[in-house]
């Protein structure tokens, strides 16, 4: 596996583009290490595994990443694979010694993160090396192929990463990333009015939209009710927003594709609009969303 030819995720991440002075959330020192972390080895200069949060991801994974590499591991309680893969990363972190350190981070407690990371299921490895974010693999991999995408992060530690980031979009990402949605909207019509039809300027406007209609709600409560009313639109669609911003694209579409099936008219066509306008959040090369648009097809013809 060669780092090396990864490039930065497309459109770049809101959280991957520079922030203010302390990054998103505010002021923020070093992250103290969580519950799970672990010291460093002999040569460590601190913790090897820390837990990372909204507030403290620009100085804990992006700062940090200037001069150390940063493995981000995306994971959530409930998550069975995670509870596989972390363990391993876990190790392999403190058999390095703190050549790497592994910031772990819950999509369920930072769901700014996981939204503005595009993240569409989990466990989701990422790699932040030189103050930017880098794909790295999805799902749960076998300890010998986890130690060499390890090793290919190191050799990969001293290697500039070129990524053109357009100035435009701090604001944007800044407000959006700090909860001003109001601000993040404003800025991300006006880089469309500069720039129609910009995918990642939509696709912000898409997490505005997303983060806005589950505002002040309890997502528990969100997909208890669209358990108990399967055939409700308003509710099903509040449910798939849900499921997005833990991480769970395929099930969100799966949810909506189902939805479409089981109604007509209106609220069909309701359902269907719902699940394009996810759609944006990932990208039309998704694989997942190449697979729901093909449900989809299916599902209405």
């Amino acid at each position: 596996m060669d780092l090396g030819a990864l490039r930065p995720s497309t459109p770049p991440p809101a959280a991957a583009r520079p922030a203010g002075p302390g990054g998103p959330g505010g002021p923020a020192g070093p992250a103290a290490a969580g519950p799970g972390a672990a010291a460093g080895g002999p040569g460590a200069a601190g913790p090897v595994v820390i837990d990372v949060t909204e507030a403290t991801f620009q100085s804990e994974v992006l700062e940090r990443s200037l001069t150390t590499p940063v493995v981000i591991d995306l994971w959530a309680e409930w998550c069975q694979p995670c509870k596989q893969l972390s363990p391993v990363l876990e190790k392999l972190a403190v058999e390095g010694g703190g050549a790497w350190v592994l910031a772990k981070i819950d999509v369920d407690s930072n769901p700014r993160i996981a939204q503005a990371l595009r993240v569409q299921g989990i466990p989701m490895i990422m790699v932040a090396v030189g103050g930017q974010l880098m794909e790295g693999f999805s799902g749960v991999l076998p300890e010998p192929q986890v130690r060499q995408f390890i090793d290919a992060v190191l050799k990969a530690g001293g290697v500039q990463v070129e990524a053109a980031e357009d100035p435009r979009f701090a604001a944007a990402d800044d407000a959006l990333m700090t909860g001003d949605l109001d601000a993040a909207e404003q800025a991300f019509k006006k880089i469309l009015g500069e720039t129609p039809n910009d995918a990642a300027a939509e696709a912000g406007l898409a997490q505005v939209g997303l983060m806005r209609r589950i505002e002040g709600k309890v997502p528990a409560k969100l997909l208890a009710a669209a358990e108990e009313s399967p055939d409700d639109v308003e509710a099903q669609t509040l449910a798939a927003d849900v499921e997005m911003l833990s991480g769970e694209a395929e099930a969100a579409y799966k949810r909506l594709v189902a939805l479409v099936r089981r109604t007509s008219g209106d609220e069909r066509e309701a359902a269907r609009k719902h699940l394009v306008s996810l759609f944006s959040l990932a990208g039309p090369d998704d694989p997942a969303v190449a697979s729901a648009r093909r449900a989809l097809a299916s599902a209405l013809f």
